[in-house]
């Protein structure tokens, strides 16, 4: 496998922390940088984190959405997706956007309405790519949110899937929403894209989830 892609030496994303930052404060910076932004910002009880990925960052999310989707077409199953939309609850003073997050399972819950994380369910599966920054705070704040599965893309482990256990992320081999997808499989999809264009490896995903996966 060539270091261009999933190997960089000179992609890294960025992070800036902030201690002593009010939930107001927090509220007028996302509202004056608005929604087309390149940052993703996560909030902690006074903790703001503000996070610019790298092109490499991008690349992954993009492609591990892809995969989602493909993975619910294929196996007829409802989404919607909501990117990296803010996720706040200001009863808890935490908020975050996710690289992804997804709703399928709850997905009727959430139709047809503007999304209010305090009263509606949180998103069933969020995304999350580390390059050269951890995703530890926000994790926490997953956690808080009570968001059933993450999926972790690191350098070190590849793609890890998570699920919430008992106040706890636990890692888990198989995923809780797709019970017969691994992430050891999805990596491998994953790692494709060092010689393949993304359109190759989602044709490859879909031919292999009808080859090797029915309900």
């Amino acid at each position: 496998m060539t270091a261009s892609l999933l190997h960089p030496s000179d992609q890294s994303t960025q992070r800036i922390i902030l201690e002593g930052v009010s939930w107001k404060t927090y509220l007028a910076l996302l509202k004056d940088m608005g929604d087309h932004r390149a940052s993703l910002l996560a909030y902690d009880q006074g903790i703001l984190e503000i996070i610019m990925p790298s092109g490499l960052h991008e690349i992954i999310n993009r492609l591990l959405e892809r995969m989602v989707i493909a993975l619910t077409e294929e196996l007829g199953m409802k989404i919607k997706g909501y990117g990296s939309t803010t996720l706040n609850r200001e009863d808890l003073q935490r908020g975050v956007e996710p690289d992804s997050c997804f709703y399928i399972q709850n997905v009727d819950r959430i139709l047809g309405r503007e999304l209010d994380i305090e009263i509606d369910p949180p998103p069933d599966l969020a995304v999350e790519v580390d390059i050269t920054s951890s995703s530890r705070r926000r994790f926490g704040i997953y956690l808080q949110l009570q968001i059933p599965e993450v999926w972790r893309y690191t350098q070190q482990k590849g793609l890890v899937i998570y699920q919430l256990q008992s106040d706890e992320y636990v890692e888990c081999e198989l995923s809780p929403t797709f019970p017969k997808i691994s992430g050891a499989v999805l990596m491998q999809f994953l790692q494709r894209a060092e010689t393949e264009d993304d359109n190759s490896v989602i044709r490859s995903l879909r031919q292999w989830i009808r080859d090797s996966v029915s309900y």
